[in-house]
């Protein structure tokens, strides 16, 4: 980001009252201070982007509020000032990290292109940090997306298709599919990589204050409010911002934040006058954002805006082929974290961990094996180490009746050779369908035409099935 604060410290009150004009006429915010006791207290209590200081003040010197604001802050950059123009001070100055060095008397046409370098100094810098920063997450990234599961190979052909582009994302699915991950490949994957990353979830903030956190705040806006924030708008420039559950966004917050993907500026809170911005927005939700519409909780325009490109992310119970090589990564990822004895995981352990119908997704998986490796002495965890799933599974708790099913038929058919399995399709119709039709005739005493009617078939095909399945009707 750009200079905006600036923290000038001298002891001749007229150069103080030069730089501080001069500075404020270029827009920058200035504070002043006439010594280095003075210096150093404004500088703990406020953030700045460069300080100018003088080399010889009362108090403590320039030279070592110099070192002592490297150690605090070092990307707060320094100019030192000093009449006397020796070769001493000079290299002093730069080996404790000053940023430039300036001798009295001078032009003030000399500080503007210090300022001016130091201006596009501060930009590269932080674009640099900014880039080994998503770099390094990017190819962690590339190690943490799991799976080869057909389901996960249709997200990564959106993803693929999307990415290079600026369009807008609504990232779907259920909690702890890894939709941040994916909106973090979506970022990576695209032009705006070495650019900032931000993530906000509209839940975990209070209604009163994720408006300033979205589009910051001027100082005095509200109590509290001592100095001028730039919100996540601000800060995303030129990169993301991605939006984690915006089903839970105020409808009024949810009007600013159309205008801003309408005209790409915003207002900070308190403020009057517009920023641009250009940030591409990827939001997420766990919740069906068109019932909320139907519902009027969520804005109609900006559920279009958001949906152009919907990316729904799979359960973990619909990715039943990428268990194995997650919990491989987890076992791995816990061994590199922690320390721990575990390689692997038993056959048994596998098929106990492919079975069950994991509500919580693959969040609930990570923590589960991160658990058991952590608990477990053994280099091969064991059925026993996840006493949790056993736990789940005698309370049938699987979250739904599809994941009940799903959990059951892994447990029957998992332990089974392909060349066993014959006519399988028909077989579990069969085992499915007569409990089902028993269930309803119980639930309606035995009455077909009822019975018919809440299946959603035909009289006469009941009563065919009834026969077929040899379904020994009881009057009650």
């Amino acid at each position: 980001m750009p200079i905006r604060r600036i923290l000038v410290a001298d002891d001749e009150e007229s150069m103080r009252w030069v730089l501080s004009k001069a500075l404020g006429k270029k827009g920058f915010e200035v504070d002043l201070a006439s010594d280095g006791n003075q210096a150093e207290d404004l500088f703990l209590r406020n953030s700045y982007d460069l300080a100018i200081l003088d080399i010889k003040m009362p108090g403590i010197s320039g030279l070592d509020l110099l070192t002592r604001f490297q150690d605090k802050r070092p990307q707060t950059l320094t100019v030192i000032m000093t009449a006397e123009s020796s070769m001493k001070n000079a290299i002093e100055a730069m080996k404790r990290g000053a940023y430039d060095y300036i001798t009295k008397p001078f032009d003030l046409d000399a500080l503007d292109a210090i300022l001016l370098k130091a201006d596009k100094a501060r930009e590269v810098s932080a674009e640099v940090g900014r880039l080994k920063g998503e770099l390094k997450q990017h190819y962690h990234l590339e190690r943490t997306v799991v799976g080869n599961s057909k389901p996960m190979q249709e997200v990564y052909k959106t993803l693929g298709r999307i990415a290079p582009s600026d369009v807008t994302v609504l990232i779907t699915g259920e909690s702890g599919t890894g939709k941040e991950l994916v909106a973090r490949a979506i970022h990576f994957n695209s032009p705006r990589l070495g650019k900032p990353f931000l993530a906000l979830n509209c839940a975990a903030i209070p209604r009163e204050l994720l408006e300033s956190e979205l589009f910051g705040f001027e100082k005095g806006a509200f109590t509290g409010a001592v100095e001028r924030k730039a919100g996540k708008f601000e800060q995303a420039d030129g990169g993301t911002l991605f939006l984690d559950e915006i089903g839970d966004m105020p409808l009024d917050l949810q009007a600013k934040l159309l205008r801003v993907l309408q005209e790409k500026e915003i207002t900070r809170t308190g403020g009057n006058s517009t920023i641009q911005v250009d940030v591409r927005i990827v939001a997420a939700t766990n919740q069906d954002l068109g019932k909320k519409v139907q519902g009027r909780e969520f804005r109609e325009d900006l559920f279009y805006r958001l949906n152009v490109v919907p990316l729904n992310l799979p359960p973990l119970r619909e990715r039943g082929d990428d268990i194995a090589l997650l919990v491989d990564f987890f076992i791995q990822a816990a061994r590199q974290k922690f320390g721990t004895a575990a390689l692997g995981c038993s056959v048994e352990a596998l098929a106990l961990l492919q079975s069950y119908a994991w509500p919580g997704n693959v969040r609930e998986l990570e923590n589960t094996i991160q658990r058991a490796a952590l608990l477990s002495p053994n280099q091969l965890l064991a059925p026993e180490d996840f006493t949790s799933l056993h736990e789940a599974d005698n309370s049938e708790d699987h979250g739904s009746l599809e994941a009940l099913i799903t959990a059951k038929l892994r447990g029957s058919i998992g332990g089974m050779e392909v060349q066993e399995l014959n006519n399988l399709y028909e077989m579990v119709l069969h085992q499915m369908e007569r409990p089902l039709i028993q269930i309803v005739l119980e639930k309606t005493r035995g009455n077909q035409v009822k019975a018919a009617e809440v299946l959603g078939i035909n009289r006469n095909t009941l009563r065919k099935k009834i026969q077929t399945l040899g379904i020994d009707l009881k009057k009650e």
